[in-house]
């Protein structure tokens, strides 16, 4: 095939320099039959394959590729042959050609039957339906690169969207994410499709009967909405929150954001998703906000308390004080030392009860085989066995972030008490933090330096003073007792306290 610089050359010589298809053939050298076709057409004709390229070794075994691709057809999509293993497949029976041989027949066989797909356009009742998603994206927390997993929910009619951060896939966060979904939307729609998602989907059975996992089931009936799963592999059955989930991705998480915490990530979020109520959709009059205020009257009335988003297992305590939750070791007060415990881990803090009372809280973590200590749980301890105070791991963890001016008192208490008596001290001081901010405790601890008084007491007094501060007493009128207004401004004697003094 001549390429279309050559034919236009061909053309110009033959239409404007008049010369003949013998004389460019020659000059330009090249057949007749190609000066011909460039003559008859600027454009270059498409190269087609009018018959299939002969495979004279592959000809025996194409009645057995063809049954295994039909097969594909009733196979999970992970789960079907590939051109590799139809390629074994037939070696097993003989077959003695190339693997490119098979793939290219099977490109031919797949080309033959495949059609553009066409899809329904679909319309939906108010309040009738919404769809859920998972997607992934990258997000800057606390200066840390992450891939954080994102909660999609959006309504088939409005289309308002609804999106949340999670560090990861759990079930309590998928239940999280409707919740707060729900609040969104001020109401819960009839109907939630899903994919085949492990948090609700236990086992895929015929059709679309699926086993539910028992937990979603509780969650489902506490809101009084009816699931619907897709087609395995058919994600176009659920388009409008697969579009919601990419749509925003491209225009709530490009460039990645730099936040402090995922409580500022999802405050983010939830205000791009306010913004977007204003956006107009392409045959849809009114603006996602419009919309969905009319179609907010048509959603089920949330109920009137929010499902508890968390897993519930009992734990023990062990010897330090900690109990375990998935590789992790949570502390524990000392003074709250119970045998039978209750974990509750909720998607971004893990709560630990004795009978239905939180006696500690902390931040979830999503590591494996991390102490996550709160050095306040292990001061009445300390107070108690102040020689383990430099050794102490929770202590030894926050000394790297508390304020100079503890490290400060804590000298000048070693100074003045130095048997132990000073960290003791000290560790008193600390415990102020069970009633008191951080930032009171160290303006407190910063004036009892400042006014030498260095210990407990002083620093208690100096919590008082920042609490409530002196006031000036009133000035006393004296006008209806004329006898006491000289009272203050007698000369004192100390002549009597000496005589006293001398009696002894």
């Amino acid at each position: 095939m001549i390429k279309v610089e050559e034919r236009e050359k061909i053309r110009r010589a033959y239409f404007v320099e008049k010369k003949s298809q013998r004389q460019i053939a020659k000059e330009l050298g090249c057949s007749r039959d190609s000066v011909k076709k460039a003559i008859e057409s600027a454009e270059p004709g498409q190269y087609t394959l009018k018959q299939p390229r002969s495979a004279p070794v592959l000809g025996p075994y194409k009645t057995r590729i063809d049954e295994l691709l039909k097969q594909n057809e009733h196979l999970p999509r992970k789960q079907r042959f590939t051109g590799h293993t139809i390629y074994k497949d037939i070696q097993d029976q003989g077959y003695r050609g190339s693997e490119s041989t098979v793939r290219g027949y099977i490109a031919q066989r797949r080309g033959e039957k495949r059609r553009p797909q066409v899809y329904i356009p679909l319309e939906f009742d108010p309040g009738a339906d919404a769809q859920v998603d998972w997607g992934e994206a990258v997000a800057i927390i606390a200066g840390q690169r992450l891939t954080v997993q994102v909660f999609f929910m959006r309504l088939c009619y409005s289309r308002r969207l609804f999106m949340m951060a999670f560090p990861a896939q759990k079930q309590e966060a998928f239940f999280a994410g409707h919740v707060q979904a729900f609040q969104h939307f001020q109401g819960v729609p009839q109907r939630i499709s899903y994919d085949n998602l492990k948090a609700a989907v236990q086992r895929i059975l015929e059709g679309r009967t699926r086993q539910e996992q028992q937990k979603f089931v509780v969650f489902r009936s506490h809101y009084l909405f009816e699931s619907r799963f897709c087609t395995p592999g058919q994600g176009h059955e659920k388009g409008r929150v697969e579009g919601g989930v990419g749509y925003g991705r491209r225009n709530f998480m490009v460039p990645p954001p730099e936040v402090a915490s995922f409580a500022a990530l999802n405050a983010q979020l939830l205000q791009a998703c306010l913004e977007d109520d204003a956006r107009s959709i392409d045959r849809q009059p009114l603006t996602i906000g419009e919309a969905w205020k009319s179609e907010q009257p048509y959603l089920r009335a949330l109920p009137g308390k929010d499902f508890e988003c968390c897993v519930s297992t009992a734990v023990t305590l062990n010897g330090f004080g900690q109990v375990e939750f998935e590789t992790n070791r949570y502390s524990v007060p000392a003074q709250e030392a119970y045998r039978n415990l209750v974990l509750k881990a909720y998607p971004f803090r893990v709560d630990v009860l004795h009978l239905h009372n939180v006696i500690a809280s902390h931040p979830r973590c999503y590591g494996k085989k991390q102490d996550i200590l709160d050095p306040l749980h292990y001061l009445p301890l300390l107070e108690q066995r102040p020689g383990a105070f430099d050794h102490a791991k929770p202590i030894r963890r926050w000394r790297e972030s508390w304020p100079p001016v503890y490290e400060r008192l804590l000298a000048r208490l070693r100074e003045q008490w130095p048997d132990g008596q000073g960290v003791q001290e000290f560790v008193r001081i600390l415990r102020l933090h069970e009633q008191h901010s951080a930032e009171l405790i160290g303006q407190a601890v910063e004036q009892a330096l400042t006014y030498g008084c260095a210990h407990l007491d002083g620093v208690k007094l100096c919590l008082r003073q920042l609490l409530a501060p002196q006031l000036v007493p009133p000035v006393l009128d004296l006008s209806a007792w004329p006898e006491l207004v000289a009272v203050g401004n007698q000369t004192l004697n100390l002549q009597r306290y000496d005589t006293l003094l001398a009696r002894g």
